[in-house]
């Protein structure tokens, strides 16, 4: 397969842009498209069309245990794939959307058993990226789109890291820059009492309660996610957004960090130690190691935007270890140490 490279500025995204009606006129003939979201890029078919979604289950090698999310244009077109109109909807879609909050819904008939894994809830999220946006609008249509990457692997950050993966099993890339935030959205069930947060994001749970008061965090089930039963959510699974090379986590600051690195150089081959190091942290010489500029300490919102672009730099330069501080649960932090978290997991 070919995949087809489309390109759009993200500022002059509209519904009639012609890179945006080619990709359009492909999701409505069955075929699957990545995409940009401010998040990461996803790989986007008819969510409508039970046969296209499946040939993204194939195209990543995700198992059909593994919920989709869906992206739709408008709460219009949110509350034709859900039933129970709710008050807290509502609220959140008025406060979040368009936006990085996918919120889980009691799903309508209209929603296929795939999309779901055969759950009664669907994700739905309302993307703010404007290729997202007019592509959703010129398709007509809700787009089922996890992660346009191999099951498992680093997120995709940049239509680059969407080929590296992807490239001759999708029909085609609608490219327009890097990921603005750079981690996945928030997951947050609303059908439960109090409300659950599956997967931290960049809509913190703090803003989540300051608007509908308290709510849960999900403790993984481990039983489940490595017998393959059927996840709660999108984004529960216990390995993922993993790199090629064994990543080590480092709770602390610069002492901590330089410690560890001292004593995992001498366990891996020369230059092939990869250190995730924070630009404020005075780092010193510490051997045959590949220092990755990472941002500011506790700016999140930046050490967000350069996670994956850091691993997947890393993995680029054959490095058989790479080491990165665990930042902290606050905030945008939370969403960090999941994904690095889960990316450290063997």
């Amino acid at each position: 397969m070919n995949t087809e490279r489309l390109n759009v500025d993200p500022a002059d995204a509209s519904a009639f842009h012609p890179a945006i009606l080619r990709a359009a006129e492909m999701l409505r003939a069955g075929k699957l498209v990545a995409f940009p979201t401010e998040t990461v890029y996803g790989l986007g078919a008819n969510a409508l069309d039970a046969d296209a979604v499946a040939r993204i289950f194939e195209a990543k090698g995700r198992p059909a245990w593994d919920p989709l999310i869906v992206h739709v244009s408008d709460p219009e077109m949110a509350r034709t794939l859900m039933v129970d109109v709710t008050e807290q909807f509502n609220r959140l879609q008025q406060a979040f959307w368009p936006g990085a909050l996918t919120l889980l819904l009691r799903r309508s008939d209209r929603v296929p058993d795939i999309v779901t894994a055969g759950r009664s809830t669907v994700g739905l999220r309302m993307p703010s990226h404007p290729t997202a946006h007019a592509l959703i609008r010129a398709a007509g249509l809700p787009i089922a789109a996890p992660s346009a990457n191999l099951f498992s692997h680093t997120s995709p950050t940049t239509g680059s890291h969407v080929l590296h993966d992807l490239d001759g099993r999708i029909d085609a890339l609608l490219d327009s820059g890097r990921a603005t935030i750079g981690v996945e959205s928030t997951v947050l069930d609303i059908t439960q009492s109090p409300a659950i947060i599956y997967r931290p994001g960049s809509v913190t749970r703090e803003q989540i309660e300051a608007l509908i008061g308290p709510v849960a965090v999900y403790a993984h089930k481990q039983e489940l996610a490595l017998e393959g039963g059927v996840l709660p959510s999108p984004g529960v699974g216990l390995r993922h957004y993993a790199p090629n090379a064994k990543l080590v986590l480092v709770e602390g600051g610069l002492t901590e960090l330089v410690q560890t690195a001292r004593e995992q150089t001498q366990s891996v081959a020369h230059n092939r130690l990869g250190i995730l190091v924070p630009t404020d942290w005075k780092v010193p010489e510490l051997g045959p190691s590949i220092f990755f500029p990472w941002g500011k300490w506790r700016c999140w919102d930046e050490l967000a935007k350069r996670l994956y672009l850091a691993l997947r730099y890393l993995d680029d330069l054959g490095v058989e270890m790479i080491l990165a501080p665990l930042p902290d649960h606050d905030g945008l932090g939370a969403a960090l140490r999941d994904r690095l978290q889960k990316a450290a997991r063997e």
